[in-house]
């Protein structure tokens, strides 16, 4: 059978209609070879998703968004999108719009759940909005920028605040204050000249100030390991004997015993003593008085005329 040359040209084309399809498809990333299953998820704002967008689970590209239309006349979006991979999830899985990449491209991501029915082909699930970067970023940045106001407000109060005390005298007394640091600076470094000159002609004195104080230092360094060899126990253990005696020969004294002790204690005594003590000053004052009463001395061996009792001894 003999095929005519417009049949044929009708076959090619019809051909490279098809291959046209096919290849724009597979560009597209549909495969018409092979089955997919789709799916539809209702969000209120598809913050940007395109058609086309790529569909993940756990990162992975399993499809891609195959249209984003209106669900009615309130504005919701139905975004229907298909899975080529033949992974299994239930019917509670979320899908979630989030941010592929850092120049904000949108995608499809199916977290899977397996705690409901196997899902079908045709089924409606539940869908989110994850924050992207810029959100996240400005989430972070309100609280900030309400301190950044309350911290601007309480500056502004506080310059107000500086401003009224910054009144006319106010400045005045700085300025004097400011001025009288200045002169007190000058006088401190006129202090510090003089003090340099003062250390530079005692330098000497000071060389052997401080040689002197270092052997001092030593000297007192052998003192303190001679007073650390001293059995202070001993020492301390003689002294408590010693006050301990002491304080019993206070306490005899105290009591009247022995003679220290009766000569404070006993008045007859005392009296006995300051009668003696007389007694002893009137003798000699007459041995004073009348020296041949006790003294008999002659040269010739004379009788002793016997006493005579001087005139003083009337007075």
């Amino acid at each position: 059978m003999k095929i005519s040359r417009e049949v044929k040209t009708g076959i090619l084309a019809i051909g490279a209609i098809l291959l046209f399809i096919f290849g724009y498809s597979y560009l597209q990333g549909t495969n018409l070879l092979e089955e997919n299953r789709t799916f539809f998820v209702k969000y209120d704002n598809v913050e940007g998703l395109a058609k086309s967008a790529p569909v993940t689970i756990n990162g992975f590209v399993v499809g891609k968004v195959t249209d984003i239309d209106f669900e009615d006349t309130s504005g919701r979006l139905v975004v229907e999108f298909n899975v080529e991979n033949d992974f299994d999830f239930s019917d509670k899985s979320v899908v979630r719009i989030y941010s592929a990449n850092i120049m904000g491209g949108k995608s499809l991501g199916i977290f899977p759940d397996y705690s409901g029915s196997s899902v079908k082909s045709g089924d409606t699930l539940s869908g989110q909005i994850e924050k992207g970067m810029l959100d996240a970023v400005t989430d972070k940045l309100g609280p900030l920028e309400e301190k950044v106001n309350t911290t601007l407000s309480t500056l502004d109060t506080l310059l107000m605040s500086f401003t009224q005390v910054l009144n006319p005298r106010t400045q005045k007394n700085l300025e004097e204050t400011l001025a009288n640091l200045n002169k007190t600076s000058k006088n401190f470094i006129g202090i510090s000249g003089n003090l340099n000159q003062l250390l530079d002609g005692n330098q000497e004195k000071l060389n052997a100030t401080f040689t002197n104080l270092d052997v001092t230092t030593k000297n007192f360094a052998k003192i303190s390991d001679s007073l650390a060899q001293i059995n202070t126990g001993e020492m301390v253990r003689e002294m408590e004997e010693t006050i301990s005696k002491l304080n019993a020969i206070m306490t005899s004294i105290d009591n009247g015993e022995g003679s220290v002790g009766k000569l404070l204690k006993d008045d007859k005594m005392y009296d006995n003593l300051e009668g003696a003590s007389k007694q002893l000053e009137e003798l000699l004052q007459d041995m004073k008085l009348n020296p041949k009463r006790y003294v008999h001395f002659s040269l010739f061996g004379k009788k002793d005329k016997g006493y005579t009792n001087p005139e003083e001894s009337n007075q």
